[in-house]
């Protein structure tokens, strides 16, 4: 049997467990993952640079390349330096729309528009991002500002754990906001991974790397 064609994805670091996840159950051996902190959220400026270093340094060593971002923020200049590597990344603006999908997220934007979302990895790390990383547990007051206009909390659960739901309710009680919980699991993500793996399964027409399209 012909291995597999090597492939690397290059994920952000708040979906790393679910990407490596999702490898695992499907068995995908010949896939690397290799993640970027997730804090480059913080500075979504550096998130394409970032990106394009990976690439340059480890495309040698695969035969295809992945990358695990949506858009989080950098304006279309992500996209900017994939096209220019020839790589493509996840479908949508962010982690949110690719978990709900995209139609469902469009629709929770619309019923709402003051809603602040959690993932998975954003509840295990609630205190650290959110209280510790606003500044909030120093300066309460920091609180009204921060989110004074959001109305919701939505809790987009990947994979939750048993105490989870209680948790998503105790950081919207925190933040005075009514909480929503929604489990999408992997939604696109796993999607997207499995239509790239599809399409890297396939001979690439030339020896460079392939550059895969698709719409979601």
């Amino acid at each position: 049997m012909t291995a597999a064609p090597s492939t690397l994805v290059i994920a952000c670091g708040a979906i790393a467990r679910e990407v490596i996840a999702i490898t695992r159950a499907n068995r995908w051996s010949h896939v690397d993952v290799t993640c970027l902190p997730a804090e480059l959220h913080n500075r979504p400026e550096k998130i394409p640079g970032a990106v394009q270093d990976k690439i340059r340094s480890l495309r040698a060593r695969y035969d295809h390349l992945f990358v695990a971002y949506a858009d989080c923020g950098t304006g279309g200049l992500l996209d900017t330096v994939l096209q220019e590597e020839g790589v493509e990344r996840i479908d949508g603006a962010h982690c949110y729309e690719f978990y709900a999908g995209s139609a469902a997220f469009a629709e929770m934007a619309e019923e709402e528009l003051g809603t602040f979302y959690l993932t998975d990895f954003l509840l295990r790390h609630f205190d650290r991002l959110v209280i510790r990383g606003l500044g909030i547990d120093r300066h309460p007051q920091l609180l009204q500002e921060y989110f004074g206009h959001y109305r919701k909390l939505v809790y987009l659960a990947q994979a939750p754990v048993p105490e989870a739901y209680a948790q998503a309710q105790n950081a919207a009680d925190r933040l005075g906001l009514r909480c929503e919980i929604k489990l999408t699991g992997y939604g696109e993500l796993a999607t997207s991974l499995g239509r790239a793996q599809q399409a890297f399964s396939r001979p690439p027409a030339t020896g460079h790397t392939q550059v895969i399209q698709w719409q979601n």
